[in-house]
């Protein structure tokens, strides 16, 4: 058996990551708590990269997550299988979070009532990320 303390999810960028965490500190509230860009490093990098994301670490409350963009020339997919879930505390925070992460996003589906008793919707936001939002009733 593995003892975990806990899981965090870790999104790369393609060069829009400070973008990103404005996007998402925004949209939660919370605070980017660590920040380091490629021009930060102790160690040489390409010039090309200086103001890009090499780690930034995203908090608030109980929800984290990690920050850092690829080097230039290194594309990554806004593709994945894996997509991060949501709780929020009320409707009106489901809501709120539903609206702003559709913006420049696609809706993948429609804010629901669902049958096994929440209020649901799956988004992708303009950073590639999938949300799924549910608030159990």
């Amino acid at each position: 058996m593995i003892a975990l303390k806990h899981l965090t999810p870790y999104f790369t960028f393609d060069g829009d990551g400070k973008a990103a965490l404005e996007f998402y500190t925004d949209v939660f509230g919370g605070e980017v708590v660590e920040s380091m860009t490629f021009g930060d490093a102790e160690f040489e990098t390409p010039s090309e990269a200086d103001d890009r994301i090499m780690h930034a670490y995203f908090k608030k409350g109980d929800m984290v997550f990690m920050v850092s963009d690829t080097f230039p020339g290194q594309s990554v997919p806004k593709e994945s299988n894996v997509s991060v879930v949501i709780e929020p505390e009320n409707e009106d925070e489901l809501q709120r979070l539903y609206d702003r992460l559709k913006e420049n996003g696609t809706i993948l589906m429609e804010l629901q009532d669902t049958f096994w008793g929440a209020r649901y919707a799956l988004v992708k936001d303009a950073y590639g990320i999938t949300w799924n939002l549910n608030y159990q009733k």
